[in-house]
């Protein structure tokens, strides 16, 4: 079943996707006999399995008026999590050059207020620097949860959706990095432990702190839909794209993941209760092609203006355009 979030009226609206049907998710549930649907995403999540099954119900018996795609306006299908993390160097073409592998997710977080709409515009600011696409397949947690297996991670997915994780290197490493070199007696094993030293005296401390590299306002691209879990097979193994202006520059595959989906929730749940609707973004595909010999590193936002598209087997297709902002 494919589940998204629209504007109508100036209203966030839920919608079911039949086909290449756009319907709104409240006229199918009236005209299937089933009352008032839920008003947003988080309702329906939060309302467990039997709420799915009734928008299931709906989709298969309700009738409802088709929206011409030309007009939707469309929202982040999960438009209002708790919170969205991230995962960094989840790709083992990328992973294979860190220093040291920790052996566990390296996690991070992008603020709710980054995410935009399918077809919204990304916008980037003179002062961002370098800034890169990544194809990301995201999942969305289905229960509240906290501390759970890997065997029980997949339990816990309400359904999966395409993500732009959006990143700055000029922020990243300009306002969003600082270094200090400690003095000798305030120097510990784990300040140094993670990278190479360069002598004795390489008492060089690093601090990255991925804020406005990572969650400035459209940063978090995502949809157009969710795709509830039933519907995808083996998440590990899904085939990911991307274009820039209609030229391919990445293929990649969700199996090059260094750490699966499953492992991911699992570790995350450790630290964070994950909270229905919470979203998880699980790394970007890498393999570049053509022009595009680094993937998404190949495509510097802040010197390109156009269109990106993103495709992930089963789940549909991303666009958002690249708008320049002290050029508009």
């Amino acid at each position: 079943m494919r589940l998204g979030t629209i504007s109508r009226e100036g209203k966030a609206t839920l919608i079911a996707g039949r086909g290449t049907d756009i319907l709104p998710l409240s006229e199918l549930y009236r005209s299937a006999g089933l009352g008032e649907s839920p008003a947003t995403m988080n309702d329906l999540i939060e309302r467990g399995e039997a709420e799915l099954d009734r928008a299931r119900q709906a989709l298969d018996k309700g009738n409802g008026t088709p929206l011409p795609e030309e007009a939707v306006d469309w929202l982040p299908p999960q438009p209002r999590p708790s919170k969205i993390i991230g995962v960094a160097f989840n790709n083992m073409g990328i992973r294979k050059s860190a220093h040291r592998d920790p052996g566990v997710p390296n996690f991070f977080l992008k603020a709710p207020s980054c995410l935009t709409g399918h077809k919204k515009p990304v916008i980037i600011e003179e002062h961002y620097g370098d800034t890169i696409p990544e194809l990301e397949l995201a999942a969305i947690i289905g229960r509240r949860c906290s501390k759970i297996a890997v065997e029980e991670a997949r339990d816990a997915i309400f359904g999966y959706t395409i993500v732009n994780d959006v990143t700055s290197h000029g922020l990243k490493f300009g306002l969003d990095s600082i270094a200090t070199t400690r003095e000798p007696e305030l120097i510990r094993p784990h300040h140094l432990g993670w990278r190479r030293r360069h002598g004795e005296d390489d008492r060089d401390v690093y601090f990255v702190y991925h804020a406005r590299s990572k969650a400035s306002d459209t940063f978090g691209p995502m949809g157009p839909w969710i795709t509830t879990s039933d519907e995808v097979k083996d998440p590990n193994a899904l085939e990911v794209k991307g274009w820039f202006d209609g030229e391919p520059f990445a293929i990649d595959s969700t199996s090059s993941y260094r750490f699966t989906v499953e492992e991911v929730i699992a570790e995350a749940s450790r630290y964070f209760t994950l909270e229905p609707g919470d979203v998880i973004c699980f790394g970007t595909s890498a393999k570049g092609l053509g022009k595009f010999p680094n993937g998404h590193r190949s495509v510097n936002m802040h010197e390109l203006s156009g269109t990106i598209d993103i495709e992930i087997e089963g789940l549909g297709r991303l666009s958002n355009p690249v708008v320049h902002g002290w050029k508009e």
